[in-house]
């Protein structure tokens, strides 16, 4: 780019298309060959199919609202991605360390968070070559037609619902260890779930990047003052850092359930590429992606390699989940405050990937897909508002949620992050043959990402079943809505 504000917004027609649907000038330009086939055009799927549009008025509106939604460059996508995928769970790595071994826990960690990269790079190009695809629920329609369109687009709103109800339950722990667990937990889960109501209501990524810059900061702070708390409390053992227990190796007797769910909290960590078409299509220069996934998969690797290695060696076998928990009472509401904008503003972003989608398809030929009208900020609203009360119900009223979650992320994360961009490459973006000079790098990473992504699937969708079983044989359920205990060692855990 040749003299231009990496973040100023491009020249947007009135031509183009809306939140939903969307494409800037500069993606429509250059790829028309990528448009959807006619056998992947499906009839209109809005509720409102007016002609209000031909009005000058509104046309005037459009434009305006159309250019409000591409005005985000590639530092703000990193920032966006990285708030997206990096919360608390990040705190839950050196658990999963311990259960893996140190190891095999960096190793992994490193892998998986490069193939997620080569992954995102995939859904990237598919986004570039059709630029019409404005969400996950649209590569779906470019694989299978309308049957694709609704099964993605349900799979990303049920996985981001859920993920949206453990925030509100993250935050509920948090404010419960503040107060010294004085207040029932279903109050604060309710409060939690109120903050990520009103945090959600900025419809543009470009916005809610500025609170990602709070988050960043928040996450690295808390991050920081567990590793410096917990490194000071091993210095100071009695038999120092040497007397600290922790292995290289996994653990003997290791079950295969208890191994990949530890995997798991790893190949989870790395699921920014569910929001890559939403974030994407609200830029004014695509094609600067790259940058972005380079700097948010980079920041994450070592985050959470950091995270894990760090905390792991500091605390050893009795190390809890979330981190922070090991690192005292004191220090730990210390963490859990610097920490809450982390929950919430993380939290948020999933509703609002989710609540495009939804918005831009219920108002799919309206103005009030821009929401910059009354009526259109009106209906933001109720959806962000339903969205949140929804997640928070599922959370509160299932008894095993959070093995819910993690078989939803086993279905759908192993999919969105790992196997379905390895199909697209097959399908949508090899020319030629794949085992050709120019294609057989790329293939064979897609290969790779397709095992594992099939692989976490079956194996995760296999451990959690077992988990799911054997709480429910053994009565280690809470009631719903009751008020839980805050969290201890055995059963401390930690969100998204």
């Amino acid at each position: 780019m040749t003299g231009q504000n990496p973040e100023a917004p491009a020249p947007v027609s009135s031509k183009d298309h809306g939140p939903e649907g969307t494409a800037s000038t500069k993606q429509s330009a250059g790829s028309r060959q990528g448009a959807l086939l006619p056998a992947q055009q499906d009839p209109e799927v809005g509720f409102e199919h007016s002609d209000e549009l031909d009005n000058d008025q509104m046309k005037q509106l459009a434009a305006s609202g159309n250019a409000h939604f591409h005005r985000l460059g590639w530092k703000r996508l990193a920032i966006v991605t990285i708030v997206e995928a990096v919360a608390l769970g990040a705190l839950s790595l050196p658990k999963a360390y311990d259960t893996l071994g140190m190891f095999p826990g960096v190793f992994l960690t490193i892998m998986l968070g490069f193939i997620a990269i080569f992954t995102s790079y995939i859904v990237g190009q598919v986004k570039l070559k059709y630029p019409e695809a404005a969400s996950y629920a649209d590569a779906g329609r470019l694989l299978l037609g309308r049957f694709g369109y609704e099964l993605f687009g349900a799979a990303m709103v049920l996985e981001l619902v859920m993920v949206v109800g453990s925030h509100a339950l993250t935050g509920s722990i948090a404010l419960g260890d503040l107060n010294n667990g004085h207040v029932c937990s279903v109050a604060f889960s309710a409060i939690s779930a109120i903050i990520l109501l009103v945090l959600a209501i900025p419809p543009s990524f470009t916005e809610v990047a500025i609170l990602g810059y709070i988050d960043f900061v928040s996450i690295i702070v808390a991050i920081g003052i567990t590793i410096i708390a917990t490194g000071i409390q091993a210095t100071n053992s009695e038999h120092g850092l040497k007397g600290v227990d922790w292995r290289t190796m996994p653990k003997e007797g290791l079950s295969f359930s208890e191994a990949f769910v530890a995997v798991s909290n790893i190949i989870f960590a790395f699921s920014f590429a569910i929001g890559q078409f939403s974030f994407m299509d609200e830029m004014h220069t695509p094609t600067d992606y790259m940058k972005s996934i380079w700097a948010s998969g980079t920041i994450q690797i070592c985050i959470y390699t950091l995270t894990g290695a760090l905390c792991y060696a500091f605390i050893g076998s009795n190390v809890l989940a979330p981190a922070l928990l090991s690192a005292g009472p004191t220090i730990s509401k210390v963490a859990f405050g610097v920490a809450l904008p982390v929950i919430f503003i993380s939290g948020s972003i999933n509703s609002t990937v989710a609540l495009r989608y939804i918005h831009g398809r219920i108002w799919k030929k309206s103005i009030v897909r821009y929401v910059n009208t009354p009526q259109g900020w009106f209906w933001w609203i109720s959806l962000v508002t339903v969205f949140t009360i929804i997640a928070w119900i599922i959370a509160e009223a299932i008894p095993i949620f959070s093995d819910l979650l993690s078989l939803a992320s086993a279905l759908f994360v192993s999919g969105f992050s790992f196997w379905i961009p390895a199909v697209m490459w097959f399908y949508l973006l090899c020319e030629g043959p794949w085992f050709s000079r120019k294609n057989i790098l790329i293939s064979l990473g897609s290969i790779l990402a397709f095992i594992v992504g099939i692989v976490t699937l079956g194996a995760g969708t296999y451990a959690t079943i077992k988990d799911i079983i054997d709480q429910t044989t053994h009565g280690d359920t809470h009631r719903p809505f009751a008020c839980r205990p805050l969290p201890t060692v055995g059963n401390a855990t930690a969100g998204h």
